[in-house]
């Protein structure tokens, strides 16, 4: 069906629409990348080690990332545009509690209870793209949503920055009221409703249940691991209780009538290979930047302004490719361009694993820049086939899927690679620490803390000066050399996940049209 002319009031009011729609999204993925630069103040103000630091920064993807296939399917039953409300509506009523946060375990819960808000915000503001675009225009709308998206996750660490030095780190959260103020009542009035008219009203709870408790063991278990040790029996345990509620997950979905999930959308390869490679894309995005602005501020000196410019050329390379993969995947299908991102991704990935604390930030920028690139690349084909090529009726619970696997790349990204570079960094700096006369309770801090924060200056405030200052710089080089190795290893893992996306996409998306289903093309114009 052909498109309407691009002048006539139709197409503007739902581009005014997708404004609203792209501002929260934006919200989310701005407070999914922001906190990650203000860590070292948090740290400092709150006296926190890095496990508790994971956990501020980790507690928002978690609750997202656990809830947001529920809110999917509440977007199909209740009505999308009436879940990004009521989404934009916590969002922002829980940001305020974590401005006031006395304590880091307060910031934790309220990052969590923001969660509940992006997570019926993600998969709405997705599903709300197909009823009112397609052809062309949807694939320029989903790749106006990813661009918003990636602008969240890159411009936030400078936002942040700004931010946090000039106001201070709590001003993170009160920005979210004007933002939300703006998206509620823009979308009141140019955004029409869009739910699953077919479905029942039943939630599968037990379904839920599972796959929420399934997700936190996860994440549980890979942040505690390194502190508690992999082998204790509180991680063994959360480890095996994560399979055994993935395998109640999978049996109740099955044999419901309603499930949280319709498991006919994991027949459709084309759908397995997206969200194969949007995982793979989030969770080295995620790791890599936590890691970075860490490294950055701790290890080469540099202010929360600074570090968060220097991760923008990661900006600069996606968004000069989200188009081109826009046009790949239209002209060639989805797996062409998301191969060759991921590939890129790989490359430059590489590149950061030569980082020293005597690297230029021109080599960082170029780095950063062919990371970009690569993940541009794979940004609007993952989005237009986990969303745009599915049933109609399955787009919510589609984007709640898709989205989980965003968020949980994320947290998994952050978890695994904190994780790595933990230990190559206690053991980098483990025959210099244990020669210092150190006492075990302060090695055990040292362990534990942030390089260079307060509780890191604490387990060494008992030393000579002269000693001191040598463990200190022994500790600096090792988290240096333990985040490039770790950016090594990143490399390689994602290039594990490229081959996954090779083989679960099939080389043509009409190969799966008759299970997915009419594509955009064939939706009537609203």
């Amino acid at each position: 069906m052909n498109e309407p002319p691009s002048s006539s009031p139709a197409v503007a009011h739902r581009w005014v629409s997708l404004f609203a729609i792209c501002t929260a999204a934006g919200m989310v993925w701005l407070a999914f990348g922001d906190l990650s630069v203000a860590i070292p103040q948090i740290a400092d103000e709150f006296n926190g080690n890095l496990s508790s630091l994971q956990w501020a920064n980790n507690a928002f993807s978690l609750v997202t990332g656990a809830l947001v296939i529920t809110a999917g399917k509440f977007g199909d039953l209740f009505g999308r545009r009436r879940m990004l409300q009521v989404g934009t509506v916590l969002l922002a009523v829980f940001s305020v509690p974590a401005a006031l946060a006395p304590d880091i375990g307060w910031l934790v819960l309220s990052r969590g209870l923001m969660g509940i808000g992006a997570a019926l915000i993600l998969p709405a503001s997705l599903a709300l793209i197909p009823p009112e675009f397609s052809g062309k225009a949807e694939t320029t709308a989903f790749s106006v949503w990813q661009a918003v998206a990636w602008g969240g996750l890159s411009v936030g660490p400078a936002l942040s920055g700004v931010i946090t030095d000039g106001l201070g780190w709590r001003w993170l959260f009160w920005i979210n009221l004007p933002l939300a103020v703006i998206t509620l009542v823009v979308v009141r009035v140019t955004t029409p409703e869009s739910r699953d008219e077919k479905a029942g009203h039943t939630i599968d709870w037990l379904g839920l249940a599972s796959i929420v408790l399934a997700v936190f063991a996860l994440l549980y278990a890979l942040t505690e691991g390194p502190s508690q040790g992999w082998g204790s029996p509180l991680i063994v345990a959360l480890f095996v209780a994560t399979v055994v509620l993935s395998v109640v997950w999978w049996f109740v979905e099955r044999h419901v009538s309603q499930p949280l999930v319709d498991l006919k959308l994991f027949k459709i390869r084309a759908y397995n290979g997206a969200l194969a490679a949007n995982l793979t894309m989030n969770f080295t995005f995620a790791g890599m930047s936590f890691l970075l602005v860490l490294w950055l501020e701790n290890a080469r000196g540099y202010s929360a302004v600074e570090a968060g410019v220097l991760m923008l050329p990661a900006t600069v390379g996606v968004f000069l490719f989200i188009p081109l993969g826009g046009r790949l995947a239209i002209r060639w299908g989805g797996r062409l361009p998301a191969v060759v991102g991921l590939v890129v991704a790989s490359a430059g990935l590489t590149l950061l694993g030569s980082l020293g604390t005597r690297s230029s930030t021109e080599y960082l920028a170029v780095a950063l820049i062919v990371i970009g690139l690569g993940l541009g690349l794979v940004s609007t084909p993952v989005a237009n086939t986990t969303v745009g090529e599915v049933p109609i009726d399955l787009a919510g619970t589609a984007a709640g899927v898709f989205k989980m696997s965003s968020m949980l790349g994320g947290a998994l990204g952050v978890a695994v690679l904190t994780a790595v570079a933990r230990e190559l960094t206690t053991r980098d700096a483990a025959s210099v620490v244990e020669a210092s006369g150190l006492s075990p309770a302060d090695i055990s801090q040292f362990r534990q803390a942030l390089v260079n924060s307060s509780s890191f200056r604490e387990a060494i405030a008992s030393l000579p000066p002269d000693l001191g200052r040598t463990v200190q710089q022994a500790a600096v080089s090792a988290f240096s050399s333990g985040v490039a190795d770790t950016m090594a290893v990143t490399a390689v893992l994602t290039f594990v996940g490229t081959a996954a996306v090779f083989f679960l996409w099939p080389r043509r998306r009409k190969a799966d049209a008759t299970v997915a289903g009419p594509g955009p093309e064939d939706r009537p114009n609203p």
